[in-house]
């Protein structure tokens, strides 16, 4: 039949051109499915040295921050620092905060820095450039669809969807509602 042809050519080439976006989305996807383990976009390195004798004066703005933060390796810029109380200090950074503790003689540096690959893939998955990548989301999911509506039809007889695809397709409608019954 010509409809099938053309079907299978369709199915084809939207399945090629859905690729690449389909394995983005498949690992952000996994990875933020575990976001209550782990943080999939950024990584946390944190870590604590002994303090050098400083006293808190020693530490005053706008000299003596940057000064500790040259010491630790860091670059001496920061954005404002705040006592908490009288026997610690916190120094805001570009990508995190140190934390002075006098009283224990310790600096806990602590730095967030976005995943290279992980970070960009969850950017595009959760949408937050907005604007045109909206709609080469929008355009991605109606082709997924589209990729599905003709796979239902690329083969024939007892494999196709008057056999088994009946009832693989069945079992995938069913699977969400399944679990909407259980969790909602």
């Amino acid at each position: 039949m010509q409809w099938r042809r053309w079907n299978n050519i369709l199915h084809r080439d939207i399945g090629y051109l859905c690729a690449g976006l389909t394995i983005v989305y498949v690992v952000s996807g996994v990875a933020v499915n575990h976001v209550h383990t782990w943080n999939p976009t950024y990584q946390v390195e944190r870590h604590t040295a002994p303090l050098a004798p400083l006293t808190a004066a020693d530490l005053a703005p706008p000299v003596g921050p940057g000064r500790l933060l040259m010491q630790l390796g860091l670059t001496p810029d920061y954005r404002t620092t705040f006592r908490p109380d009288s026997t610690s200090l916190r120094i805001f950074v570009e990508d995190g905060t140190v934390d002075v503790d006098f009283a224990k003689g310790e600096v806990t540096v602590e730095l967030v820095r976005e995943r290279p690959v992980l970070g960009a893939f969850n950017f595009l998955h959760l949408n937050h450039p907005k604007k045109l990548w909206t709609w080469v989301a929008d355009i991605y999911a109606v082709a997924l669809g589209l990729l599905a509506i003709t796979g239902l039809f690329v083969l024939k007889g007892k494999k196709g969807i008057t056999g088994r695809g009946a009832w693989l397709t069945a079992a995938g409608v069913a699977i969400p509602f399944v679990f909407l019954w259980i969790y909602r």
